[in-house]
């Protein structure tokens, strides 16, 4: 019997049990996973109100594989536009509906499988048992989101599991398995997903017949929180130390997680639902919050976007990727892990040796860390053939050429491929700056040709730009979008243009960088205000990174692309260092020199020579330009080329934009991308400001009209 049946909310009788027990389930039509939105809370809280006062037990189940992934994260910006005192309504309204939960005269049994995250595994917590299928996840990641947990985890989390585990489950927003969470105490007990519902049902029926206690378990969550004379004198004050070594002072809400239990300690649950509201609120009107929540947004925007192409995709049954250096490796690796099997082709077969070399090693690493078995790495491998025969290659209907970043080599490469390959393969070259467009001129299929700029280290960088040249058909971009998704990457569709998206934009931010050593300003100082300013590395060690070799011709590809504004200059610090050999890592010495530490990593130092060989004297640099201005020289070029690539169409959205930044150069993440910081900064201020450079440093910082009208719609 259905005491109510909703679009998401669902509550039925357990006549098999006894009489008056009865099954919460939560199952959203039309959604492929479980949500807390405003109308399954509004159902949540009528069929609540169809509970029988002489209750006597309550299931709480999903009706679906996954039991709850938490909030619904596309409402969240809306709301934090309300003001603080409206928030804390807000989230007290669904806090005491979680209440009621709690509070019931009966007791409650939560059966947990696929996920139980956020709001989702706040909401298991109100029962006073969960069980939880083997393979499950659990967490609150609220703090990734720049939020806190705001429906009860700050506040019976700590009372179930303790405070030291339940601080660092919520300022981490990692997410545990099941076994974790069942040492912890998070959940009671685990199970085969078969056995699942049994389970439950059976251990609400040992409740119901008075077997099992469950009336101190509701107690325990709504007491004062139990701490020890340690925890009480010094607990507080070692977390929060803990923490802001890992955030830092640029992420406020695992600070605030911690002050809303610190402040609760003391004060019973609906005393401390109150703190928690209020942190909640407090930190929900931050911009970090607005930024890593827009961050999450186009990240599943671009990931539905991506879903969408595979209709048009076709299926890479065989790929192939043309040599075999550190990026063919990466690349054969990340398909080969993907499950789709790979040539790797070279036409040195010591290269063909250190290709595989690489891919084993990457693999190793994944058995070392335990995310890999050696049985699962073999299989792995397997998929990956090398050869020096490019007959072999007949069989491939995906290729990569990812040889050097030499035109002329590429050109040579794909023509011999081309003619290679069935008339339906797919060709795709891996490029940094080379025009996709230009490229295809040469070749009898354009239309079976794109980008697909992967960036270095290819398993560690999320990013792949997949370009368009102006004859490639939809079905190519489909079928590239869909391999880079397979491959766990975020493609990024971008049109074919100097640098493509990422690198024009970056590069813009390298001409205000070098400008500013002209002027005698210190490449150390420049570092530490960009890094301080949330930089993972300052432009400078950037590009020794990058590599100043690759810098300086990537330098002359801009500077034909966009004379006036990135213009080849023979005084430019890359140029310069170019000349004096100085590569950055790859050589051991660029603007900075380097040595390996123990662990065998590049550990960078300032050498005194560098000030010479870039015409500097160490005592006379320039200080009269301060860290806002050093800021703001780099920063305002960086989001007006970014602002250009919006109005020429070079990338379709703002968010897309912005992801491509966040994935592909770390831009902060706190800071949402350059379109959301432009945001925060406001087009006024940016169009006063690049104005005023424009007048003495010409239209690197030039705000055309066009520009004005992106600007003011971000």
């Amino acid at each position: 019997m259905s005491l109510f049946s909703g679009n998401c909310v669902e509550l039925k009788a357990l006549d098999a049990i006894a009489s008056d027990v009865y099954e919460l389930s939560i199952n959203l039509k039309n959604e492929s996973v479980n949500k807390f939105n405003a109308e399954t809370l509004r159902e949540l809280k009528t069929a609540l109100s169809h509970l029988p006062a002489n209750l006597k037990g309550l299931l709480v189940s999903s009706g679906k594989e996954t039991f709850l992934a938490g909030a619904d994260i596309t409402e969240f910006l809306e709301h934090f536009k309300r003001p603080e005192s409206e928030l804390r309504t807000w989230i007290g309204e669904t806090q005491k509906l979680f209440n009621q939960i709690e509070d019931l005269n009966a007791p409650t049994v939560c059966i947990v499988a696929g996920f139980a995250l956020g709001g989702g595994f706040e909401y298991a917590l109100t029962c006073d048992y969960r069980i939880a299928a083997s393979g499950s996840k659990i967490g609150l990641p609220e703090t990734k989101l720049g939020i806190i947990p705001g429906w009860g985890g700050t506040v019976r989390l700590p009372r179930l599991i303790g405070l030291d585990p339940a601080i660092e489950w919520i300022t981490s927003g990692n997410q545990f398995d099941a076994a974790e969470a069942f040492k912890l105490g998070a959940i009671d007990a685990i199970v085969a997903p078969q056995d699942l519902r049994n389970a439950g049902i059976n251990l609400l029926t040992q409740l119901v017949q008075g077997k099992l206690e469950w009336k101190n378990r509701k107690e325990q969550k709504k007491a004062k929180l139990s701490l020890n004379s340690t925890e009480k004198t010094m607990g507080f004050n070692i977390m929060k130390a803990g923490v802001f070594a890992v955030a830092g002072s640029n992420y406020p809400a695992p600070f605030a997680a911690i002050e809303a239990i610190e402040k609760s300690q003391n004060l019973t649950r609906d005393e401390a639902l109150l703190n928690e509201a209020e942190q909640f609120a407090k930190v929900s009107k931050t911009t970090q919050a607005k930024a890593l929540v827009g961050t999450f947004l186009a990240d599943q925007a671009v990931k539905k976007k991506a879903k969408g192409a595979k209709s048009q995709a076709k299926e890479i049954k065989q790929a192939a990727v043309l040599g075999a250096g550190i990026m063919g490796g990466g690349i054969a690796y990340q398909s080969a892990v993907s499950k789709v099997p790979i040539f790797l082709k070279d036409i040195r077969p010591e290269a063909l040796q250190h290709g595989m070399k690489e891919a084993a090693g990457l693999l190793d690493k994944q058995v070392q860390r335990g995310k890999a078995t050696a049985l699962s790495m073999a299989d792995t491998l397997s998929r990956i053939t090398p050869t020096l025969k490019q007959e072999d290659l007949m069989a491939a209907n995906y290729v990569i050429e990812a040889v050097t970043e030499n035109e002329k080599v590429k050109i040579s490469v794909l023509k011999e491929m081309e003619d290679t390959l069935n008339a339906d393969a797919i060709l795709v070259s891996n490029t940094s700056t080379i025009s996709i467009t230009g490229l295809a001129s040469h070749l009898k299929r354009p239309e079976k040709f794109c980008g697909m700029h992967f960036f270095n280290p290819v398993p560690k960088m999320p990013l792949v730009e997949i370009i368009r040249g102006k004859q490639t058909s939809p079905e190519t971009i489909a079928t590239a979008v869909q391999y880079a998704s397979m491959m766990g990457k975020t493609p990024i569709v971008v049109n074919d243009c100097p640098g493509f998206l990422v690198n024009r934009v970056l590069f813009a931010y390298f001409t205000a960088f070098n400008q500013l050593v002209k002027e005698g300003v210190d490449f150390v100082r420049i570092d530490k205000v960009m890094e301080k300013w949330g930089w993972p590395m300052g432009p400078a060690y950037l590009l020794d990174v990058v590599g100043v070799d690759t810098a300086n011709h990537a330098s002359e590809v801009m500077a034909k692309g966009f004379p006036d504004r990135m213009p080849l200059q023979a005084d430019d610090s890359v140029a310069i260092l170019y000349k004096a050999n100085r590569f950055g890592q790859k050589n051991g010495k660029g603007f900075y020199t380097y040595s390996v530490d123990a662990k065998g990593k590049p550990k960078k130092e300032v050498n005194p020579e560098i000030y010479t060989v870039l015409g500097q004297d160490p005592s006379k640099l320039n200080t009269a330009i301060t860290d806002q201005e050093i800021t703001d020289r780099l920063m305002l070029p960086f989001i007006f080329e970014s602002t250009r690539c919006l109005e020429e169409k070079i990338v379709d959205e703002a968010y897309e934009l912005d992801l491509a930044m966040l994935t592909g150069l770390g831009f902060p993440p706190f800071r949402g991308g350059p379109m959301r910081y432009a945001e925060t900064i406001g087009a006024g201020t940016l169009i006063e400001k690049g104005t005023q450079y424009s007048k003495q440093f010409g239209s690197l910082y030039e705000v055309t009209n066009g520009m004005k009208e992106v600007l003011s719609h971000v």
